[in-house]
């Protein structure tokens, strides 16, 4: 396998073989052990909880965490030394993906193994990790994470929590107030940004118990109505100088890295709820008969089913490569000795963020359709789906939200850009007319950058229409890459006849991607006023439509049917 700093900072450079990436079907046998667990802790424990858990009676999720911490669920990320499992990304992924299927529960759950824990665990001294750590893992202490203020959302940096150090230096008093809090009435201890000395941003653990704390009542909320949401209150709070996480003036560090942890662990959740949705809009169509036939036997019905698993095959592929690419560079750190999470990190923000827009926008979608699919039923609260579309929108305002991800992704590529090396060899194989499009979208990727330098829109805060459509070419690119690799690497291993299903999602994922792809490049250089590029190579991509989509949608759904699931 490629190294993970080739396999994620170079992908729009150079063309990978099927073998140099990770997929869901090279999980291995603990793997699927751990899918199978996980799976099961959450049908047969949170699943009969979930009517109290949406009303908010918390004994039930304080309980339920415990019993993950008992199953090791809650310490599979946090590294060996600090009494983690340390199992992995790609088992982190899963766990991520199978506890989705508990609705708010999941949300608690993910507050407390990602944006909780990791920054002690990636970034505390030895005194905290031994001193918090423990209670955090086996579930006896609920973590929250407090970066959001009522006047400072996406600009976390312009926070106006201050802390000042004390005169004797032993402690620092912190007041301002955090908003929309998850875990809050529940956490035994918060994360908290504030700024020493109102300059210095800087990250503190703070106990729930420390006299001037206080929390608000909860927010009434559209979604995710069994997680705790509230205000963290700090009135003239003393915090132990030692509580301070990391360096004084290096919270941003700390934030910005544990937030594209976050990311990826919200991607993996959103997929997890994704497949739900598929099976509930499936398994409805099937049974709900109108005209005397299921509505499943009606091509738009079957459009639709085909589209939410097409792009549930792409999204899926991603989440895994870069799962698999993260665990790759997280054993390379601890096989050399280091412990520089923020380097490690930092490698994979490219890559989180286009997983954390595509993620949430592909859930959206999807759920979205399958209520629609419901009809007047999707639109009754006793049916699973309606709370699963009102769950699913704050998704893509999490852990930034995806303009904000998208600017990150684009002003990324222009400050790191290389030109292409020389491509590979694209003249064989099950998918050559993919990957031929595929070659074709990179190009128009680069002759796209490449006008937007010469024309010196750098600053993308002014042109952020141009960020946001740089952001979705390279989401297509990565996700269309991604489904074509896995597809082949199954192939060569299986062959075409078991993998037909994957081939068709990936040939028409690949058609349908390259369109947007086109687009989102004709608009960019449109506003440059420059369309020799388009003209070169975009037009290839719109005039291509090799296969018969519409037959392939159908056999595509037609499998889905019978199944009553996604799958790949």
């Amino acid at each position: 396998m490629l190294t993970e700093k080739k396999e994620i900072k170079h992908f729009l450079n150079t063309d990978l073989l099927p073998d140099e990436i990770f997929t869901p079907e090279d999980f291995s046998d603990e793997h699927i052990m751990l899918e199978e667990m996980t799976g099961k802790f959450v049908k047969n424990r949170v699943y009969p909880a979930l009517g109290n858990i949406e009303n908010q009676e918390f004994d039930e999720t304080v309980r339920l965490i415990k019993e993950a911490g008992e199953l090791g669920l809650i310490s599979a990320d946090i590294p060996e030394q600090d009494g983690g499992l340390e199992l992995g990304k790609v088992s982190a992924s899963i766990i991520s993906e199978k506890m989705a299927l508990g609705r708010s529960f999941s949300i608690t759950f993910g507050g407390q193994t990602g944006i909780g824990a990791l920054p002690i665990a990636y970034f505390g001294t030895v005194k905290q990790k031994a001193m918090y750590l423990p209670k955090m893992l086996s579930g006896e202490t609920i973590a929250a994470y407090a970066l959001t203020e009522p006047s400072s959302g996406t600009d976390a940096m312009s926070a106006k929590t201050t802390a000042v150090l004390s005169k004797c230096g032993k402690y620092y008093i912190l007041n301002g107030e955090k908003q929309w809090i998850t875990n809050s009435s529940i956490a035994g201890l918060f994360i908290v940004y504030a700024k020493v000395n109102g300059e210095k941003f800087t990250a503190f653990i703070i106990e729930k118990d420390y006299e001037g704390v206080s929390i608000s009542p909860e927010e009434k909320k559209m979604g995710l109505r069994g997680s705790s949401t509230c205000s963290l209150i700090l009135d003239n709070v003393r915090v132990p100088s030692e509580n301070v996480i990391g360096e004084v003036g290096r919270g941003h560090i700390i934030a910005f890295n544990v937030l594209n942890i976050g990311r990826h662990k919200l991607s993996a959740t959103s997929l997890g709820t994704a497949k739900r949705s598929i099976e509930l809009a499936v398994s409805y169509a099937n049974e709900r008969k109108q005209f005397g036939k299921p509505i499943s036997s009606f091509n738009l019905i079957k459009n639709k089913l085909a589209d939410m698993a097409i792009k549930t095959y792409a999204n899926e592929s991603s989440v895994y490569r870069t799962a698999g690419a993260m665990q790759e560079g997280f054993a390379n750190m601890k096989q050399t000795g280091s412990d520089d999470f923020c380097e490690t990190i930092s490698r994979y923000a490219l890559a989180c963020s286009i997983n954390k827009v595509m993620s949430t926008e592909v859930l959206d979608f999807i759920v979205d359709e399958a209520l629609q699919i419901h009809g007047g039923y999707g639109y009754m609260e006793e049916y699973e789906i309606e709370s699963l579309y009102r769950d699913s929108r704050v998704n893509r305002i999490f852990e930034g939200t995806n303009e904000i991800n998208r600017t990150l992704i684009a002003s990324t590529l222009l400050k790191t850009y290389e030109l292409p090396s020389k491509k590979g060899n694209v003249d064989e194989g099950t998918l050559l007319r993919e990957k031929q499009t595929l070659q074709l979208m990179k190009k128009l990727y680069h002759s796209t950058i490449e006008s937007v330098r010469k024309n010196d829109l750098i600053n993308l805060n002014q042109e952020q229409e141009t960020a946001a459509f740089i952001a979705d070419l390279v989401i297509g690119i990565y996700s269309a890459e991604s489904s074509i690799l896995r597809t082949e690497k199954a192939v060569q291993i299986t062959g075409k006849y078991e993998n037909s299903q994957k081939i068709a999602y990936t040939k028409v994922f690949i058609h349908e991607t390259s369109q947007m792809v086109a687009i989102r490049a004709l608009n960019i250089l449109n506003h440059l006023g420059d369309d020799e590029a388009f003209s070169r190579i975009a037009g290839r991509l719109i005039m291509s439509c090799p296969e018969n989509i519409v037959e392939v949608k159908r056999k595509i759904a037609d499998v889905i049917i019978e199944s009553e699931k996604y799958v790949s």
